[in-house]
């Protein structure tokens, strides 16, 4: 019985734990942002590392690549901070969340997230990919 709730204990302790992100993209992070609040790491499907966490009471995400590379920035904002084209595109639709997301080639998107789906379209309006949450 003992050494059954010993395995029980050890395999519970070992899904619990996470793989640490790589020191370059942390690195990275710590340079970017400070004075930040309830980070946490996770790494995603295509291999990037995605810092999820709160700077000045707004919810924010950065992206980066393994070897230390910033990909993007997501942060939360109101539907009335989006562009007035990409309001007029999303009229009439029930619009959950809001993000504008800064891209490391220097372009800016925004994001609203409409019956679980997210949809990016550029500052003019144009619905530019549209996608499962």
């Amino acid at each position: 019985m003992v050494l059954l709730t010993f395995c029980l204990g050890a395999s519970l302790t070992a899904c619990a734990q996470k793989t640490p992100p790589p020191a370059a993209a942390v690195a990275t992070f710590n340079q970017m942002f400070k004075n930040v609040e309830e980070l946490q790491w996770e790494k995603e499907k295509n291999g990037e590392w995605e810092a999820e966490f709160e700077q000045n009471e707004v919810e924010m995400s950065a992206n980066f690549s393994a070897d230390g590379k910033w990909m993007e920035t997501e942060t939360e904002i109101k539907f009335a901070e989006l562009p007035a084209p990409v309001q007029a595109a999303l009229k009439g639709k029930k619009v959950k969340e809001t993000a504008k997301i800064q891209k490391s080639d220097g372009t800016t998107v925004y994001e609203a997230e409409v019956k679980r789906k997210d949809m990016i379209f550029d500052a003019s309006g144009n619905l530019l990919s549209e996608g499962k949450d």
